[in-house]
């Protein structure tokens, strides 16, 4: 049985849920509010993920310290990280378990938004059926849509890029804050590729990402991060 089979279930579940919603409210505006519905049902495994990328930024330094003044006996260096990771709070797969807990729920939702089983994209969306790709768009209208998407994807991804570059950040200094924050500029790229409805779906997820990491590493949380790990680190 492959991957894609076992998330039968969920897709035609999912797939219920929003045509329920399309009954009260256009079939586009009924993607947008299940794609923020299933991102709030997600948060707390987020939060989960901010914590351990927050203490992982904090201890770097003294992480950096460690590998200098044991290079020449690993086993002492293990001990010391791990004693360190410990008192931080966090661990070498710290924040892995809550992303390996979301992709399946990603899955469930690209699938569903890509090649949705019944009439889902048979809606249109300012005239333009839900299914139509950006490469079969054929008039000025069908241009102006996907072109507002795109434009919002492009001002998402430089809001991302920018936050990775601002001073005093937990993401400063870590590999988010490097050259793969230009990575960000991946998801408009990738949104040519799927249908209207993919892209609703992908600007909604992608818009609700940048706020809840803007919400996430703000100075107050990053500021309580760091009481606990004292607390912790006290005890």
């Amino acid at each position: 049985m492959s991957v894609l089979s076992v998330l039968d279930p969920a897709v035609r579940l999912a797939h219920a849920a929003v045509a329920a919603l399309a009954t009260a409210v256009p079939t586009a505006v009924a993607i947008v509010l299940f794609t923020l519905a299933v991102r709030a049902a997600l948060h707390p495994l987020a939060r989960s993920a901010a914590r351990a990328e927050r203490a992982r930024a904090r201890i770097a330094p003294q992480v950096a310290r460690l590998r200098e003044r044991h290079a020449k006996d690993p086993a002492r260096l293990n001990r010391e990280l791990l004693a360190l990771q410990r008192a931080a709070g966090t661990g070498p797969f710290a924040g892995l378990l809550p992303a390996l807990l979301q992709a399946p729920f990603f899955s469930v939702m690209y699938r569903l938004f890509t090649s949705a089983p019944g009439h889902l994209l048979d809606a249109t969306l300012a005239g333009v059926p839900l299914a139509t790709h950006p490469a079969a768009a054929r008039t000025p209208a069908q241009f102006a849509v996907f072109a507002v998407l795109e434009a919002a994807l492009l001002a998402l991804a430089w809001f991302n890029v920018r936050r990775a570059q601002g001073a005093g950040t937990p993401a400063a200094g870590t590999p988010a804050a490097g050259p793969l924050r230009w990575l960000a500029f991946g998801t408009p790229l990738f949104a040519l590729l799927l249908p209207l409805a993919g892209q609703l779906y992908l600007l909604a997820s992608t818009a609700w990402t940048a706020a809840e990491r803007w919400y996430l590493h703000r100075p107050a949380a990053a500021a309580a991060g760091a009481q606990a790990v004292g607390r912790q680190a006290a005890r």
